[in-house]
């Protein structure tokens, strides 16, 4: 992957940069935000890691302004400026992660993988379709031969990621992260109970499957073969 990082700390910054080459990676490091909008607007990148505090133009800007510029490459804030408000402020402005300093490099770095793992913003459908299953995401409506579905906040995003990856298996990891955004195993079994009362509104009601449970792997969502 080839990574940005806008950090103006010298040692924070080679820090990041020294540990994303060693994991195999191409990391461009840029201490002042508006050369680093100058740089998006230019080059392409997989993730932005980016500090608010920066000289030019801050993190929080400089998103804001990459946005209003059509840049959808997933960016991470790593900051020092870790107040639940700071936070939203920050994902509400267009960031897709949030990573308060001091950090762990593993965590940052699982963190950076999977925001690369996010499918294109531009080439995400806001209504999924799976034989006789519906999924509206905008409107937040599932529905199965035409009859509604009702489903918890948790078990709609679940089911989203379980569409979006059509015929493709994902692990409890791959659902944790993606569903939970847990970059750990919490050593519970939220996975399985969410996937119980999924299959309990989505499949029993019904005389075919859609749903699957691949033995020691993970789960699977497809039409019918």
């Amino acid at each position: 992957m080839k990574i940005l990082v806008v950090e103006d700390d010298l040692k924070t910054a080679e820090y990041i940069a020294r540990g994303l080459s060693e994991a195999g990676h191409i990391c461009n490091v840029l201490r002042d935000g508006t050369d680093a909008l100058f740089q998006v607007t230019r080059e392409q990148y997989d993730v932005l890691v980016i500090d608010r505090m920066v000289p030019g133009l801050d993190g929080l800007s400089l998103v804001k302004a990459a946005r209003a510029a059509k840049i959808k490459t997933p960016a991470m804030f790593l900051t020092s400026v870790s107040g639940v408000d700071d936070r939203v402020e920050g994902l509400e402005a267009g960031g897709d992660d949030y990573l308060t300093k001091p950090f762990a490099f593993s965590e940052l770095l699982a963190r950076v993988n999977a925001l690369a793992r996010r499918p294109p913003v531009q080439d995400r459908k806001t209504v999924l379709r799976i034989a006789d299953l519906e999924l509206d995401v905008v409107k937040r409506q599932v529905h199965r031969r035409g009859i509604a579905i009702d489903l918890q906040p948790r078990e709609f995003t679940l089911l989203e990621a379980l569409m979006r990856g059509e015929g493709r298996v994902l692990t409890r990891t791959m659902l944790l992260e993606s569903v939970w955004d847990f970059h750990f195993d919490p050593k519970t079994s939220v996975v399985e109970t969410h996937i119980s009362r999924l299959r309990a509104k989505i499949d029993k009601p019904f005389d075919v499957s859609l749903l699957h449970t691949v033995r020691n792997t993970g789960y699977c969502l497809h039409a019918p073969r």
